[in-house]
């Protein structure tokens, strides 16, 4: 193959289709047609020899040749369009609506200071809030059902670590920990909190999915222990409420307690195992990564993570058992 006989306008639609992951939606972008996607596709092929994109039950599939490619291609792309389309944004003067999704806390805790912002700022934004009900919210990216997930998606963000080729992108807000929170005047909140104890208590799971079993129960099987969950509830929310009115304990990002709004009748403890960090990810899909818009939000939220973390860090701390109990 000849560069210079190479079609470019083969390697936008070849972007489009890497992007998207489908045919039909990569069309509905481009403002083609199907069929003429297909074709430019088939062009390309022919062109470099390889079979790029393979057909799946789902979209398409990117041959090694393709991941490896699609890069170069990309950034050729955007320096082009930088080039001839310098960047212009108005926050002031915008319009979009994002569609997001994130669980209860988080959104408790973020959306006051992005609605505050948005008010004042960026009055033709609108923000639809999606309920995430999965740790896997990649397929609701690439059907473009959201524009934007924030939350704990721990084997989404260790695969994208080392992928390559994935129309996703994440990046890292927050690390914290889990820690134990009971009601106030709980019979543990006196005592030393041991495997023994926690193991006999009763427990309360936050399950976006329902399923009775998470990385607390994984941790205790380690250790040939397991668990009573009483309850499963999907919301933190609805969890620091249960929690404080019962003598079920559970198990919270230590910086999401204030979030449940039970701050006052709840204390917590630190748990006797060991559980990985508990991380906050913003996930997007590539379609938006150069979008004026898009990167006013994630650069916002970017800076009120920062604020919020800020805040947490120097307020007082939500109350902890004294230490001669713990």
């Amino acid at each position: 193959m000849s560069f210079l006989t190479l079609d470019l306008n083969l390697l936008r639609v070849f972007d489009a289709v890497m992007t998207e992951q489908n045919l039909t939606r990569a069309a509905g972008h481009l403002a083609m047609t199907q069929p003429a996607v297909s074709n430019a596709i088939k062009r390309l092929r022919e062109s470099l020899g390889d079979e790029l994109l393979i057909r799946t039950a789902y979209g398409v599939k990117p041959t090694p040749r393709a991941e490896a490619l699609w890069p170069s291609v990309r950034s050729a792309l955007a320096s082009l369009e930088a080039a001839v389309a310098p960047e212009t944004f108005d926050v002031s003067a915008a319009h979009a609506t994002f569609r997001m999704a994130m669980a209860d806390a988080t959104a408790a805790m973020w959306l006051p200071s992005l609605m505050r912002s948005i008010e004042s700022e960026a009055p033709g934004i609108n923000v639809r809030m999606v309920p995430l009900t999965t740790r896997e919210p990649r397929p609701m990216l690439l059907r473009g059902d959201i524009d934007l997930a924030v939350g704990f998606f721990p084997g989404v963000a260790a695969q994208l670590s080392y992928e390559t080729g994935s129309p996703i992108r994440h990046e890292r807000l927050y690390s914290g920990k889990y820690v134990c929170v009971m009601r106030r005047d709980h019979p543990l909140a006196k005592v030393e909190l041991n495997l023994d104890n926690y193991c006999a208590a009763n427990h309360l799971l936050v399950s976006f999915s329902g399923r009775a079993h998470g990385l607390v129960d994984e941790a205790l099987a380690q250790l040939q222990r397991e668990r009573r969950i009483l309850l499963t509830v999907n919301q933190f929310f609805t969890a620091g409420r249960v929690v404080a009115n019962s003598d079920l304990v559970t198990v919270l990002p230590r910086h999401l307690i204030a979030a449940t709004g039970m701050t006052d009748a709840l204390v917590h403890k630190e748990l006797p195992f060991h559980l990985p960090a508990v991380h906050l990810d913003m996930l997007w899909h590539e379609r938006d990564a150069r979008s004026p818009a898009h990167k006013w939000l994630r650069s916002h939220l970017e800076k009120m993570n920062t604020q919020t973390q800020r805040a947490v860090h120097t307020a007082p701390a939500p109350t902890q058992a004294p230490a001669s109990t713990r």
